[in-house]
């Protein structure tokens, strides 16, 4: 029994390793390539975690395999557009200025209630609204709507909002983020005199973070 729990350890950091070097993007969009050599990797890590007699190294080795192929992969589909083009497809237009492409649904076999889903996950709920829906190579449909039906920005009336930037977390969990306080070109003690102000000390708060305008939210740990 403890030899299964130590194995499913050793086997979880490895996969976990091998998903960070993958890149970030592997958990959000995944190209079919890349949705491939996940389902493979779990399942070779899933035989030596609980088949005991397997040794380990059967299971961690096509696994260091996989990700040396994923990262062939990724240079030819970086460096080549046409190696982009065979590995990952191309997208697809299914609406074109407002009308629905029926071959180019046939080509992708999508139904037209799917294609209504995947519009109403875009906050799209009238088909007649939309001037492009593109099927992209992440199986995500990207909709462009009729200008008309676009929701307004102060750009439409001549405005020019403020510059707000990027909130910094300061304090997370009663911890001081020393790096966000030199990107803004604060220290401790300022810190501590803003937090101050909500009657407790940085160590004692849950959250603390700063806007691009200067605003502070600030809440204390229970």
């Amino acid at each position: 029994m403890l030899i299964t729990f130590f194995r499913s350890i050793i086997l979880y950091i490895i996969v976990l390793i091998v998903m960070r070097l993958m890149g970030k993007r592997e958990i959000g969009q995944l190209q079919p390539f890349e949705l491939a050599i996940s389902i493979m990797i779990a399942d070779l890590a899933s035989i030596p975690m609980t088949e005991t007699g397997i040794p380990i190294s059967n299971g961690i080795i096509p696994i260091l395999g996989l990700l040396v192929m994923h990262l062939i992969i990724s240079i030819i589909n970086m460096k080549s557009l046409k190696g982009r083009e065979i590995i990952c497809g191309k997208p697809r237009i299914l609406i074109y200025r407002g009308k629905i492409d029926e071959k180019a649904l046939q080509r992708e076999r999508f139904t037209i209630n799917e294609l209504q889903e995947r519009l109403r996950g875009n906050n799209v709920v009238n088909l007649g609204d939309v001037e492009y829906a593109i099927l992209e190579t992440s199986g995500q449909v990207t909709v462009i709507q009729k200008p008309e039906k676009r929701n307004t920005i102060p750009e439409d009336f001549n405005i020019q909002p403020e510059y707000e930037g990027i909130p910094y977390d300061l304090v997370i969990d009663g911890r001081i983020m020393e790096e966000n306080l030199q990107a803004i070109g604060k220290n401790y003690e300022w810190l501590k005199k803003q937090v101050e102000k909500f009657k407790m000390l940085p160590e004692e708060a849950l959250v603390v973070t700063i806007d691009g305008k200067g605003q502070i939210f600030c809440q204390k740990k229970e």
